[in-house]
C-alpha cells in the first residue's frame, strides 16, 4: 500500500526551484528540474544535512556539509552503486501534485 502526500500549489515549485516538504516526522525535498518533478529525502545519508538547500546542478544535488552529489533521478551518489538517498515517484491526477511514499518507508 502507497501513501500519497499531498503537495499544494503553493508549495509546488517552479522550474528550477525547489520546496521542502514535511510529513510527519520526515523532511522530503521537491525539485522541479525543467517540468520534471522530483522528491528525495532531505536528510543526507552520510551524516544528515539537509540538501533541499544544497547546489543544484541539472538534476544532481550537492550536499552543503561535504559536497557528496547525489542524482535526483535514482537517487545514488555519482559515480557509485553504494550510497544513495531515498527518492520517491511524483504523481500528478487531474492537476494536483502527490509524493508516492510506499508503506514501508513511511514513519510511525
Amino acid at each position: 500500500m502507497c501513501r500519497r502526500i499531498p503537495v499544494s500549489e503553493a508549495r509546488c515549485p517552479r522550474p528550477g526551484g525547489r520546496a521542502l516538504i514535511e510529513f510527519e516526522d520526515k523532511g522530503l525535498a521537491l525539485f522541479n528540474i525543467d517540468g520534471e518533478l522530483l522528491a528525495i529525502d532531505d536528510s543526507c545519508p552520510h551524516q544528515g544535512a539537509s540538501l533541499c538547500g544544497g547546489r543544484l546542478e541539472g538534476r544532481v544535488i550537492q550536499c552543503c556539509a561535504h559536497g557528496l552529489r547525489f542524482d535526483l533521478r535514482s537517487g545514488y551518489l555519482l559515480n557509485s552503486p553504494v550510497l544513495k538517498v531515498p527518492c520517491y515517484p511524483v504523481e500528478v491526477i487531474d492537476g494536483e501534485v502527490f509524493i508516492v511514499i510506499a508503506a514501508e518507508e513511511t514513519v510511525s
